[in-house]
């Protein structure tokens, strides 16, 4: 029997913007499927009906696969795809699959043979980077750096060697309410030529990206971003 197709559904990163950030075929597939593997069930939920508004949000099968999923978990979540059903991954915002429990699926889909097809999207990593004016041919993404503030010190040290040794871009993120904070502390450990770029907020109206050094930064005051989704970059 014929496998069903994984498709990689990207959302919105910003509210109200899926007009203009998203191509017709993400709606027309959306609109097109039945069964769901998402992040979140509530934010799906409010995704689906928003681009494919016909859609019967009571008659669709969602199943939740984040962060705590187990590997039985996933293969279960497969088993409709094995059997033929196409499905759609659909992530809390932007891309499945980046920085995003979304790759396990992939994975897993990949090793069952089931075809994955990604969609095109919004992915604000791909955005700061592009905004930022930093090297786009080298780069890495970290994730989160440490919460304790000792361990923390040491990791912008260690990303601030690799950014002017190997001229590659470093990008992380924090939880949003801590944003403050991170930029209070990449001011105080980073040296003064090390360029920073904050992007907050991307495809949103208050969009928000500046590059600077970090003598710039200090000397020209510091944006409000608490609570606002953001990717910060450190770069040569």
């Amino acid at each position: 029997m014929k496998t069903g197709n994984l498709y990689l559904i990207p959302t919105i990163l910003a509210d109200d913007t899926a007009a203009q950030v998203l191509p017709p075929q993400v709606a027309e597939r959306v609109a097109a499927l039945s069964y769901f593997l998402v992040e979140n069930a509530r934010t799906a939920r409010r995704f689906i009906k928003s681009v494919a508004p016909n859609h019967s949000i009571e008659a669709l099968r969602i199943s939740v696969i984040d962060k705590d999923s187990t590997e039985a978990q996933i293969q279960a979540a497969l088993q409709p795809l094995l059997a033929g059903q196409d499905a759609g991954v659909i992530s809390e915002a932007g891309c499945p699959g980046i920085a995003d429990p979304g790759a396990e699926l992939a994975r897993a889909a990949h090793q069952a043979s089931v075809r994955v097809v990604p969609l095109v999207g919004p992915s604000s990593l791909l955005l700061a980077l592009m905004a930022s004016g930093m090297n786009g041919q080298s780069f890495t993404f970290h994730g989160y750096l440490p919460i304790e503030r000792a361990r923390r010190a040491a990791a912008i040290k260690q990303l601030e060697r690799l950014a002017l040794a190997q001229h590659q871009t470093q990008l992380f993120i924090e939880t949003p309410y801590r944003n403050m904070q991170l930029l209070a502390d990449l001011l105080a450990q980073l040296s003064g030529s090390t360029r920073l770029c904050v992007a907050a907020s991307l495809t949103g109206p208050d969009e928000y990206v500046r590059t600077d050094t970090v003598a710039g930064w200090k000397k020209k005051g510091l944006p409000e971003l608490h609570k606002q989704p953001a990717v910060f970059l450190i770069g040569k």
